[in-house]
């Protein structure tokens, strides 16, 4: 069957599993099913090619904050990674080659528009036509739908403006006056790559990010081929990565450990940055790991070219020409990038999905993510979240919570098979339960006390994007389904 095919007859318009988003998680869903022995399932994306961020975040630069042996499938290595941070391109490719034994089951430019649960079965809108399933599992990513805020005036610039994840490649930057608002991740990345080249680059930063070296190197072909020969030293990599970021995260989750960190910190911006002025104009105020840790060795280097400038006064106002800061400067610029960020916290899909009761994921939230496991939410049957609410990480590779929630999901189904089917939740107290087990957690951590605001918090304040603890508390807490947590539904 043509994976790209724009309709399809009745007959295929049923699935048990559908699967929305093709990214990491949609992937690794289809080939964990697979290998489990579920084949009646599809996966949706709106693109025309699998990858999800990787496909859409071209930006100069792009590349992973996690050493290349750890953000893969533990179960789909790539001995052949060429450098020890992956660059956009080759994780694309990874990503690409993991899914060839999809295709089959892919239904690509098919974006879902809407998902509601009716009767026993979730009814699926997506452009191209309507689908139903048994199960629906959303796998949407937290950094798919750009954010480009609404500044005074913007709609009168007269210049070229879009937002990193979507890149201009056919606009040609050298000699541009150049406006880039946001230093988060993507912008630490991108800034360094188009400096050399544009008339003058104004950076605008609202809060100065901490940014520890990158460290970054090529892989040599000798290691590479020692990866590919010998499968234990390979894994024993991947290993150390894995429980280096875990001693890591010690220091977020008990914030005075924090203190060596924030020293190497400033040792690298003071070995960076010689001028006092922009160097206070960098220094954080808040504790490191509170926002996320930037990786870059030539960011700071970037800010010392004579043709950039940090900007710290915030941004009140856009004309034909200029961006106005509320110092009363106009800053002249013809092209106007935007570097932030994504809908973390209040995610596109919840908006679109409806549960027994008729209303959105987004409704029963009410700004605030919540879900058993960070996966199964009361009142929306035979729902998979992935990467759900308190699931992501400040420290290491997401792809591990992946796998993680992947092993509960086919207990799941282990346990919905030998219940003889139907339509099955977390119990209100299950979920309850864990909610609040995260936020006692959370409590304490750099994340909720650090001193900041950053989008791991929703609008109530609520850390709702970040697992408040160590990777493999989570492993242990979804290696084993229990099912206590669930109840068979009644379905009309």
């Amino acid at each position: 069957m043509d994976a790209d095919a724009d309709a399809a007859p009745a007959s295929s318009r049923h699935t048990r599993i559908a699967v929305v988003g093709a990214g990491f998680g949609g992937i690794a869903a289809g080939l964990r099913l697979r290998r489990a022995g579920h084949t009646d399932f599809l996966i949706f994306d709106r693109g025309a090619e699998v990858g999800g961020t990787w496909r859409d975040n071209t930006y100069p630069g792009c590349a992973c904050d996690v050493p290349s042996h750890m953000y893969s499938l533990s179960f789909m290595p790539n001995p052949g990674w060429s450098r020890s941070f992956s660059g956009q391109a080759e994780i694309w490719a990874y990503l690409r080659g993991c899914a060839a034994e999809l295709r089959p089951r892919l239904r690509l430019r098919h974006e879902v528009r809407g998902a509601a649960w009716v009767g026993d079965r979730w009814v699926i809108d997506t452009s191209s036509g309507q689908y139903t399933a048994e199960f629906l599992v959303a796998a949407g990513g937290p950094l798919s739908e750009p954010v480009v805020p609404a500044l005074p005036g913007l709609s009168a610039f007269a210049g070229t403006t879009f937002h990193s994840a979507r890149w201009r490649h056919d606009l040609d930057l050298r000699g541009r006056q150049v406006a880039v608002i946001g230093t988060g991740a993507s912008a630490v990345q991108f800034v360094p790559r188009i400096a050399p080249s544009v008339g003058g680059l104004a950076l605008f930063q609202r809060t100065a990010p901490w940014v520890m070296p990158r460290r970054d190197r090529d892989l040599t072909a000798r290691e590479r081929l020692a990866f590919a020969r010998v499968p234990a030293l390979r894994r024993l990599a991947r290993a150390g990565v894995y429980w280096g970021r875990e001693l890591a995260a010690l220091g977020f989750l008990h914030p005075p450990l924090v203190g060596l960190a924030e020293r190497a910190a400033r040792r690298h911006l003071a070995a960076s940055i010689t001028d006092p002025a922009l160097r206070r104009a960098l220094t954080p105020s808040y504790r490191l790991g509170c926002k996320r840790v930037l990786l870059s060795d030539d960011f700071y280097p970037a800010l010392n070219r004579p043709n950039v400038t940090l900007v710290t006064s915030p941004i009140t106002g856009v004309t034909r020409d200029a961006l106005v800061t509320a110092d009363g400067v106009a800053h002249a610029a013809d092209t106007i990038i935007f570097g932030t960020g994504f809908q973390v916290t209040d995610p596109p899909l919840a908006s679109v999905i409806r549960g027994v009761d008729g209303r959105t994921l987004a409704q029963a939230w009410d700004g605030s993510m919540r879900a058993y496991l960070g996966s199964s939410v009361t009142g929306f049957p035979n729902l998979f979240l992935l990467l759900g609410p308190n699931t992501g990480l400040g420290h290491t590779s997401v792809v591990f919570m992946i796998e993680c929630q992947l092993d509960h999901l086919l207990g799941l189904l282990r346990h919905v098979g030998r219940s003889g089917g139907g339509a099955w939740e977390p119990t209100p107290a299950a979920q309850a339960r864990y909610v609040d087990f995260v936020d006692r957690r959370m409590a304490g951590t750099v994340w909720q006390s650090g001193g900041c605001h950053s989008w791991y918090q929703d609008r109530t304040g609520r850390v709702s994007a970040l697992w408040p603890g160590h990777t493999w508390s989570y492993w242990l807490r979804t290696r084993r389904f229990d099912v206590d947590a669930y109840r068979r539904v009644a379905v009309s």
